[in-house]
């Protein structure tokens, strides 16, 4: 199976005291380097976010405009960045498919080749692509494969409406008609606040207690400092 990948690692993890979630860190990788592990086999990959200093060779880093405008204008920024890229190096177009995978997901690599089996086993049967639905049956648009050239019409379409900035993957993906696919349990469970973390066993650099005092979770200051920018 043909695809690029898209990985959003730019929000503003205010349930985590501004702590960027790229650089948390479960089983001894940070979650940026579990989502591009999950990743892998992709033709290009773009990483919409601040720059971590520490991608692989090859892959790409760009930043929606404005920084912090949400899934769906970081969404269209890695499309962008992808297709400019495959330009540049006058290759040929981008893959077929784009896989959307935010980075807070520690577990996601089983959900991502859930979805690719069921890519290879029935096609996308006509459809935009497919998308997780967890255990406990939530659709998860932030773990998908999508027609790329759906994708790209759907964010046009959304930059032309001025619709982009503060919208949800949802909205951008709600002219598609995507599958939904039941991925197993646990692969979904994402880091939004310090117990998550805790609960699914995420750390990041330990220096005492957290500004709410819960030990274990990794200081603001030191967190922002290990990812390149400047405590606030």
């Amino acid at each position: 199976m043909e695809f690029d990948a898209v990985i959003l690692a730019g929000g503003r993890s205010s349930r985590l005291g501004g702590a960027p979630k790229a650089g948390l860190r479960y089983d001894g990788a940070t979650l940026l380097d579990l989502a591009l592990q999950a990743a892998r086999g992709a033709q290009a990959i773009a990483v919409v976010g601040p720059d971590p200093g520490t991608l692989p060779a090859g892959v790409l880093n760009c930043r929606e405009d404005p920084p912090f405008a949400g899934p769906a204008a970081a969404i269209a920024a890695g499309l962008s960045a992808l297709e400019q890229d495959y330009a540049a190096r006058r290759a040929a177009g981008p893959a077929p498919l784009t896989l959307v995978l935010a980075c807070d997901m520690p577990r996601v690599d089983t959900a991502v080749r859930s979805l690719a089996a069921a890519v290879d086993d029935a096609g996308q049967s006509g459809r935009d692509g497919v998308m997780a639905l967890s255990a406990d049956g939530r659709k998860q648009p932030l773990i998908g494969f999508y027609g790329t050239a759906a994708l790209h019409r759907s964010a046009a379409d959304a930059a032309h409406r001025g619709a982009l900035k503060d919208a949800s993957a949802f909205a951008l993906l709600a002219s598609l008609d995507v599958r939904a696919v039941r991925v197993p349990s646990g692969s979904t469970d994402d880091v939004d606040t310090w117990d998550d973390a805790s609960a699914l066993g995420v750390t990041g650099r330990i220096q005492g207690n957290d500004p709410g005092g819960r030990p274990g979770a990794p200081q603001l200051n030191s967190t922002l400092e290990a990812n390149g920018e400047k405590p606030g």
